[in-house]
Order: structure tokens, then sequence, then C-alpha cells
């Protein structure tokens, strides 16, 4: 029996590595592709005029084609930044309300609705941008249309808002139950027990979920392709229209010629892509377990 039940353990764990292995493998594998297909365009493109020109124009015809991605970084990050500032204060405050404040019927009721906001596919969210958001913004800030930065930004934030709540109350609630305990039986109310006590113990998990919503947001394709305007130009307000990198090749991949500079320069975008997304979601990694070892 005993035997058994050590080839059931060690089958179990072998199947658990393959799996974690796989995962890791096709990391590997999606780098090495993203590098394979973005060499090439580095042998008519500076790295130099790639990462910081602004001028993005591979199918000009009279003058020298151009593939300057400034633009669209900086685009890909004003959505993303705009997303958060507008994400975090929600997402932290929703999920101090849910481990501290709500009662039980009332989390039994939110918790399923957030999860099924995090099922809304992109294109849905897009779409309402499109009919709802945008017109509210173009009527209250007097502009011809709502398709812009701020439109992408308010609908980028909706859709990180419920891996935020989660991971938040998540540490909220992981946070050790004597550190309230202690607070309260020193005179503090409970408000102020959550704002000096619980959240700075559970910072570095808040950051962790801000952090992968970030990333979420980063890598969104649908919704900013529909909800930002896709104008290339540097953006200088959230009122002005924006194209993201994810749009770009969203945009013109399909459209491309094989084996050409201007193919292989939308793989150069995926790599950039690639790597700000990695650092994020590292970033993320290292606050949740740098949270982890505090609260352990």
């Amino acid at each position: 029996m005993g035997k058994h039940n050590n080839l059931k353990e060690n089958f179990i764990h072998g199947l658990f590595f393959l799996n974690g292995l796989l995962v890791v493998v096709l990391l590997v594998g999606i780098f090495a592709l993203l590098v394979a297909k973005s060499v090439p365009a580095f042998k008519d493109i500076s790295i130099r005029e790639f990462l910081f020109s602004a001028s993005w124009n591979p199918t000009a015809t009279f003058v020298s084609p151009s593939y300057g991605i400034k633009s669209m970084l900086v685009s890909t990050l004003f959505v993303s930044i705009g997303a958060l500032v507008i994400a975090i204060p929600i997402g932290i405050g929703s999920a101090a309300y849910l481990s501290d404040v709500a009662d039980r019927r009332t989390r039994e009721i939110v918790k399923p609705v957030i999860e099924i906001l995090a099922g809304i596919p992109s294109v849905v969210i897009g779409f309402l941008g499109i009919v709802l958001v945008g017109p509210m913004i173009a009527r209250i800030f007097h502009i011809p249309n709502g398709l812009n930065a701020l439109n992408g930004s308010i609908l980028l934030a909706v859709m990180a808002l419920p891996t935020i709540i989660s991971m938040s109350e998540d540490a909220l609630n992981s946070v050790p139950k004597s550190f309230e305990e202690a607070s309260l039986a020193l005179g503090a109310t409970k408000w102020q027990t959550l704002i000096s006590i619980k959240i700075p113990a559970a910072l570095s998990g808040i950051i962790a979920a801000s952090m992968l919503g970030m990333g979420r947001a980063i890598g969104e394709t649908m919704t900013v392709l529909m909800a930002t305007g896709c104008a290339i130009a540097m953006p200088k307000s959230f009122l002005q229209s924006v194209q993201t990198m994810t749009s770009t090749i969203a945009i013109e991949l399909g459209e491309v010629p094989y084996d050409t500079t201007h193919y292989y320069a939308l793989f150069g975008i995926g790599l950039v892509l690639f790597i700000i997304t990695f650092v994020v979601n590292m970033i993320a990694d290292i606050a949740l377990h740098r949270y982890q070892r505090v609260i352990k």
C-alpha cells in the first residue's frame, strides 16, 4: 500500500513538474520566435530609429519608409497608466470594502459579479466604449468624438479591476488578525486600523495586484483598437486619439507582405511589448513574494 502511494505521489509530482516545464519552454519559445523574426528588420532599421523616432510610415512611396515606434510606445503608456490611475483607487477601495466592511451576504453577491466582469469579452467592452463612453466624453469635454486615450483608459480600468480587487482583497485578508486586534485594543477605530495598519501591511500584495492589472492593460488589443481612434501621433493629452503597439500589430500584420522590412518590424514591436509585459509581471511577482515572506 505504501509503495502504491509513493508511486502515485511521484507520478503527480512528475506531472506537475512537466506542466511547469512546458510553460517555461513555451515562454522561451515565444521569446526566441520574436527575436528570430525581429532580427531581419534591424538590418535595415537602426535600433535607435526604431525606439526613439516618432515617425511610423512603412508604406511610404515618395519618401523613405520610416519605422519609429516612439509615439506608439508613449500612447501605450498613456492609456495603461491612465487606466491604473482610475483602477487602483477604485480597486483598493472595493477590496477594503469586501474584506472589512461588507457582510457575508453582500460579499456572496459582489464577488461573483466581479468574476463575471473579468469574463466579459474585450470586444464587448470596446463596443460599449464606442456607443456609450465615447459619446459621453465628447459631450463633457466638447470635442468632436470620444475615441481617444481617455476612453481607452476608462475601458482598460474596467478590465483591470477584477484582477486588482481580487488580489488586493486576498492581500488584506492575509494580514494577521493580531495586527487588527492590537490596533483596536489601543483605541484606533476600524477605519484608522484599515488605513494605518492593514493596507500598509498588505502593500506589497496590493502593488503586485496593481502591476498585474497594468500587465493586462498593456497587452490588451481589441478594446484599444476600437476605442482610442487609432491615430499614429505623439499624444499630448488624454483627449487625443492614439494608436497603441497592440493596435498596430492587429491592424497591419494581416495585410503586410511577407518577408519585408515592414513585416519583421511588426515582430519587433511584438518583442518590445513582450519585454515590457515580462518586466511588469516580474516586478509584480517579486513584490508578491516579498509580501508573502513578510506575512510569514
